[in-house]
């Protein structure tokens, strides 16, 4: 059995990730502070799975606990998710972002350099690209400057895995998300992020529960069809199965370079105000929304070419964006 280190695997993508591992016979080992996450998640692993990870508090940016933690231990791979990610945060807060997302990417690949045979699965963003100037984009589209401190931390990890891999002969994947959204089908894991939600679909389904209030749209003057800005939404469900596709590339040493780097998305971009309105056709609830001033960091339009994902991994997104939405209410009403 292929032991998987998966770092923030309480968290969003993480426990999602964390269930298609153990749903395909990977024993799991989960490293989370909690930071932006809960130890109940764990409740809902054990009762889609039927049995519960090992699971370690630990800050991974803390170089000295980082290698006591690691010390010893036989991974066959890491799928590193933990990190610091709103957009409008880093902003406000940019050294809380260098120091967690980078640390705690240095540390681990300092445990890869001493043990060449751990393949490494990076949790990389669309925000790499900045505003591309053309869409959609693919995988060697020009890195524009990033348009926030969380994009830069992300510029910074891939160069950063780039130069180490070839440096101490690693074989890492690089996956460039778009937009996550939607939860398991079963209900039992989904967005819940500690305090206010910075992402849209969350802050919907909150908003329509009554735990929020209105929702803001941030920008109706964008140069798009309706003014909002434009995004590619793909189902966490699917986003998950394509971390073990990846994972299982390295495994069978099918990579053709030390670092390969793929697109995640649906290959479709929808605007907020589209969200917002299919949102209401798959769920039949009312949504209040305001129009509100843009946001810092915030691009106008993103969208993935996926090609490349298809033809080396064999994955493509299966789920609608009426199914992501329908599966994040069932979430939050799991909730109330």
């Amino acid at each position: 059995m292929k032991r998987i280190l998966v770092t923030g695997g309480l968290g969003y993508i993480g426990s999602h990730t964390v269930v298609e591992l153990i749903s395909q016979g990977y024993e799991v080992l989960i490293a989370d502070n909690l930071s932006n996450s809960r130890a109940e998640v764990l409740d809902g692993i054990e009762t889609i799975c039927g049995s519960i990870p090992e699971w370690v508090n630990i800050d991974l940016s803390d170089n000295e606990k980082c290698k006591l933690f690691l010390k010893n231990k036989k991974l066959d791979g890491i799928i590193h998710f933990a990190a610091f990610k709103a957009v409008g945060e880093s902003v406000n807060n940019p050294l809380k972002y260098y120091q967690n997302n980078i640390f705690s990417l240095v540390n681990l690949l300092e445990y890869l350099k001493e043990n060449r045979a751990c393949n490494f699965i990076f949790s990389s963003s669309c925000t790499v690209y900045g505003q591309a100037e053309d869409l959609p984009i693919i995988e060697n589209a020009e890195i524009k400057t990033a348009e926030s401190p969380y994009g830069k931390t992300k510029q910074i990890c891939e160069e950063i895995i780039k130069e180490s891999s070839v440096a101490y002969n690693l074989k890492i994947i690089a996956l460039r998300y778009f937009n996550p959204i939607g939860a398991h089908p079963s209900g039992k894991i989904g967005e819940l992020p500690i305090g206010v939600p910075q992402n849209l679909v969350p802050f919907i389904t909150q908003s329509v529960a009554g735990i929020r209030g209105e929702l803001n749209v941030y920008g109706d003057d964008y140069p798009t069809a309706d003014g909002s800005a434009i995004r590619d939404y793909i189902h966490v469900v699917d986003l998950a199965e394509a971390h073990i596709v990846a994972l299982e590339r390295l495994l069978a040493d099918n990579n053709e370079s030390n670092t390969e780097v793929y697109n995640l998305g649906s290959g479709k971009g929808s605007s907020v105000l589209e969200v917002i309105e299919a949102f209401k056709k798959a769920t039949g609830e009312k949504l209040q929304y305001k129009i509100a001033r843009r946001r810092k960091g915030d691009i106008t339009a993103a969208y993935a070419d996926t090609k490349l994902a298809e033809k080396n991994l064999g994955w493509k997104a299966k789920k609608t964006l009426e199914d992501a939405l329908k599966d994040a209410w069932r979430w939050q009403k799991n909730q109330m």
